[in-house]
């Protein structure tokens, strides 16, 4: 029976425990609380409670011959993640998975003006986010390079699905980013992604980045417009750059400031993954329906 730990089982990695249930598999989840341990028990998934914030020891745990896969987010401020590290430190204590998985995030590249990035593109990331990011990709490499895991990095886009749609920023009438001055930005859906982390569980191999996209990029304006019009809401205003510096809060600021088209083909033609929502108009009205 395949054995399989996943390190932050949320919106995504809940969704990945079920798949690997579903197949049989023994699934253990790390959560932060009790609620949330209590909610995976009821669906028959081992849970422990660990949080990553404290660099207390984590419980000890079986890991050797197995796969984990790690979905916690950085903390919030500076350009290290400290939860990942945490982890890694802790996780030396423990037998060595055979394979390890991390959902990064595209926000590790540096900043083309709309420009194509590839997985050898530059990672010069602008933002504290993107740094953080590519610093836990470097703690994952760094425990892997000692331990003998295989080490499998996931670039990830912005991520959409059920629960998950930018109903509060419509129905707040938060600017957005003028059309004609927005950029390409790039997105995947839930269903989709979890899919993905499964596959690169069997097909990827030590030392593989693959980004995740659906391979259709828009402007984030045009999505939240295609939302909006899906949730029956009026369009929310538009505004300059210039205006946006002034009106729109740092986060979404520093979403509409970069821009960039990812290429999925590795993760195409490598995972052999048949997306199953294609670009948002297909993915958005699957959207709608509730977890």
């Amino acid at each position: 029976m395949k054995k399989v730990f996943i390190v932050g089982c949320g919106y995504i990695g809940g969704r990945v425990a079920r798949q690997f249930v579903n197949q049989g598999a023994n699934v253990t989840c790390l959560v932060r609380s009790d609620d949330h341990k209590a909610h995976l028990t009821a669906d028959g998934i081992t849970a422990v409670v660990c949080n990553l914030d404290d660099p207390s020891p984590i419980p000890l745990l079986d890991t050797s011959d197995s796969t984990l896969l790690y979905f916690v987010p950085p903390p919030g401020g500076g350009t290290t993640d400290t939860r990942a590290r945490n982890f890694c430190a802790q996780l030396a204590f423990s037998t060595p998975p055979a394979t390890i998985v991390y959902t990064s995030a595209t926000s590790v590249y540096s900043e083309t003006g709309g420009g194509v990035v590839t997985e050898s593109s530059p990672t010069v990331p602008a933002s504290a986010m993107g740094k953080r990011r590519l610093d836990a990709e470097a703690a994952f490499r760094e425990y892997g390079a000692l331990s003998g895991s295989s080490i499998i990095i996931l670039r990830v886009s912005g991520i959409y699905g059920p629960g998950r749609l930018p109903q509060m920023q419509i129905m707040q009438r938060q600017p957005l980013l003028r059309e004609e001055e927005s950029g390409p930005s790039n997105r995947i859906h839930a269903d989709d992604l979890a899919r993905v982390c499964v596959a690169a569980t069997v097909k990827g191999k030590n030392g593989d980045i693959f980004n995740v996209s659906d391979g259709s990029p828009s402007s984030m304006t045009s999505y939240f417009n295609a939302c909006a019009d899906l949730l029956g809401q009026p369009r929310q205003p538009q505004v300059s750059m210039q205006e946006a510096r002034q009106v729109m809060s740092p986060l979404m600021l520093s979403y509409v400031s970069e821009s960039r088209i990812v290429d999925n083909s590795r993760m195409l033609q490598k995972l052999d993954i048949p997306l199953q929502y294609k670009n948002m108009h297909e993915g958005l009205p699957a959207s709608l329906v509730q977890d």
